[in-house]
């Protein structure tokens, strides 16, 4: 069998590419099949759109194993391609061969219905099949292209940071643990674990953030960007929240916070034009089935001009609000997300730049404002969600990172090559993160992370 000869579903049925009395070659799997003695009706989808073409088959009795053509089985299937009669198809295939390529017994389960998430986060196995998920896992691939797109086109290089690390990077604590050592009997000495027994001679865990590494390839080669996965141990078991999970981090040298924000806006507005553009079939899926929503949020969002606005100026418009709160406001505590989603939606009705963040909030290695209280921190606020992106300018003074580092309760001889590069050469540098997963459910209208991840990883769920 010629697996490269065939015509994908999407330029039939989306892209109307092939015209009728063409013979397309399509391999897939059957949605549904209706045989009677002298028809047969099969849909088949190829997961290349929403979309399904129907096969008729006429004659059926003088197809091999037409019996065993039946939901979830793969065929190739060749015919003439002719309008259809039917509603709600344009097209159908006039059927000259069908052949079963893999059966699938009585036990599959995905038939033809409505199935809850909860449900098919079961079977995440199967669920790249239906339409939700065909479509989810279409978009997302679609805009991991474009995040390449939008930086390799602006000079940015690719950087691939490591996944194992000695370092935490937001002083959280929130680690998974790396190592080969027997933890029902590890090495000790003086009572402690002796790590220096371990795989790589010291404690090891999976990466939070690559955005250290990020600023020492930043402050070598210039602009980079950094696109994989990071890993959190925290127990949030949210909608929002994974343990594992993709993020985006540029960073530019020579670079202040406000070239940060305007490179935020800019990458914003992009993805999001792009998910309009490039995968309208799949949007408008989501905007009939998940969230009438969609298009007009992100529609709404690229036209904007985000307004930017520092964070004790945000406070004072949330104390004057005259709002109940369920978290009360006061300098210097968190902005939380109904906090967020008020100055976004009610207030300013359109994205925000919150910026300029209490020190005592925020991760060591912002840089720290003359005022001594505050630090160069940013968080981009778009309506529904609140913060999208958080990003803020590094601190690139020797002196003030060391303070910083130890006010932290961290350990300054973790840090040693990080602080290197403010002893050689040192610029100012700055940089965000953007949640990919986060961004999809943003584009796509899906309330959960596990629904928007392949195989999502949460707490007390690591299946697949």
């Amino acid at each position: 069998m010629d697996y490269f000869t065939r015509t994908k579903i999407r330029s039939i049925i989306v892209e109307d590419r092939i015209k009728p009395g063409e013979r397309p070659i399509i391999l897939g799997w059957v949605r549904t099949a209706r045989v009677s003695k002298n028809v047969a009706f099969v849909e088949v989808n190829d997961g290349s759109c929403v979309g399904n073409i129907q096969g008729v088959v006429n004659n059926p009795e003088s197809i091999p194993n037409i019996e065993k053509i039946t939901t979830g089985s793969s065929v190739r299937m060749v015919g003439k391609l002719i309008e259809s009669p039917a509603k709600g198809q344009k097209y159908e295939i006039s059927v000259e061969e069908i052949e079963l390529i893999g059966e699938a017994d009585q036990t599959y389960v995905l038939q033809k219905k409505r199935h809850g998430f909860e449900f098919l986060r079961e079977i995440a196995h199967l669920r790249p099949r239906t339409n939700t998920f065909g479509a989810v896992n279409r978009i997302r691939s679609k805009l991991a292209y474009a995040v390449h797109k939008f930086y390799q086109e602006r000079g940015f290089y690719y950087i691939h940071t490591p996944i194992i690390t000695a370092s935490d990077c937001e002083g959280a604590g929130q680690l998974f643990r790396v190592t080969t050592l027997d933890m029902n009997n590890p090495p000790r000495v003086d009572g402690k674990i002796n790590y220096s027994e371990d795989f790589f001679s010291s404690e090891a865990y999976l990466t939070v953030s690559g955005q250290l590494e990020g600023e020492l390839l930043a402050t070598a080669i210039g602009d980079i960007y950094t696109f994989g996965p990071t890993f959190r141990a925290e127990n949030s078991n949210t909608p929002r929240h994974a343990a594992e999970f993709w993020m985006i981090e540029p960073e530019m040298a020579f670079c202040e916070l406000p070239e940060s924000m305007q490179l935020a806006e800019d990458f914003l507005k992009f993805i999001f034009e792009y998910a309009l553009t490039e995968c309208s079939d799949d949007m408008d899926f989501f905007a009939a089935r998940i969230d009438n929503t969609v298009r007009d949020t992100l529609e709404k969002v690229i036209k904007s001009e985000f307004v930017r606005i520092t964070y004790t100026e945000a406070v004072s418009i949330l104390e004057k609000s005259g709002r109940k709160f369920e978290f009360p406001v006061s300098w210097g505590s968190d902005l939380q997300s109904e906090h967020e989603r008020y100055l976004t939606e009610e207030y300013f009705k359109g994205p925000a730049i919150v910026y300029d963040y209490p020190r005592s909030i925020k991760a060591f290695y912002m840089r720290v404002n003359d005022d001594g209280r505050t630090v160069r921190a940013m968080d981009v606020l778009v309506p529904k969600i609140g913060e999208i992106i958080g990003g803020s300018e590094r601190e690139h003074r020797h002196d003030v990172l060391v303070e910083r580092i130890k006010e932290c309760g961290l350990n300054l001889d973790n840090y040693g090559w990080y602080l290197d590069i403010r002893k050689y050469g040192t610029v100012p540098h700055a940089g965000f993160g953007l949640g990919f997963d986060r961004t999809l459910m943003y584009v796509t209208g899906m309330a959960n992370i596990r629904d928007v991840a392949p195989f999502p990883r949460v707490p007390r769920w690591a299946k697949f």
